[in-house]
């Protein structure tokens, strides 16, 4: 990705001041709010502005466009969402494919929560797929997954649990994003993330009794 089109979903500036973060902060709850109520095709930065109580002056100021914003939204959501999936992999007083559910379940409520920000990001989605927070994301995901393997699985070959990792990252994102393309209601959400929490769990558990890696 180039600079100048990174630039077009990168903050203008990073706030230093707590009145400037403060700002910012009041900007990205009204982006949210107009998100939810509007939708996608409504949002434009002068409705944000005017949500938020800002000028678009003060708006432009920290975001340069409507995707600037909408990737801010993005980023702290897979910030957020990375937390929780890794408070979840962590939660040592759940056995490891009760830990494994969970996640599955969260997973989906979270792409589903999302949808709506996906579908607005979609013009910039060649540059936010490759963007640093994107990538740096994945990577983090991919290693809470690798350790929660090398704990559930600590007789697996490395080279086993790479690829069971693989699997269920891709498995849940390619899912997931099907999923919630179509609205859906909370007890299809449940009902679908059970069924995907039995299929990956029955692959753990096998992987788990295993005798013979070769």
């Amino acid at each position: 990705m180039s600079k100048a089109e990174n630039a077009r979903i990168s903050a203008r500036k990073t706030p230093k001041q707590a009145r400037s973060a403060d700002l910012v902060a009041t900007i990205l709850e009204a982006a949210t709010q107009v998100l939810a109520q509007e939708g996608a095709q409504r949002f434009t930065t002068a409705r944000v502005a005017e949500r938020a109580g800002v000028s678009i002056g003060s708006l432009y100021q920290y975001f340069p466009n409507k995707a600037a914003i909408l990737f801010r939204l993005q980023s702290d959501e897979w910030r957020q969402t990375h937390d929780l999936l890794l408070e979840i992999l962590k939660d040592a007083s759940q056995p490891p494919l009760a830990r494994l559910r969970a996640l599955v379940h969260a997973f989906v409520r979270s792409e589903c929560d999302e949808a709506d920000m996906r579908v607005a990001l979609n013009d910039a989605a060649p540059l936010y797929r490759d963007a640093p927070e994107a990538h740096a994301a994945r990577a983090r995901g991919s290693q809470a997954m690798m350790d929660f393997l090398a704990e559930t699985l600590p007789d697996c070959p490395a080279h086993t649990r790479e690829l069971a990792s693989e699997l269920i990252a891709t498995t849940l994102s390619s899912v997931g994003k099907n999923f919630s393309e179509t609205p859906r209601s909370a007890d299809e959400i449940t009902a679908y993330s059970e069924a995907l929490a039995d299929m990956l769990c029955g692959y753990v558990a096998s992987l788990a009794i295993r005798v013979d890696w070769q």
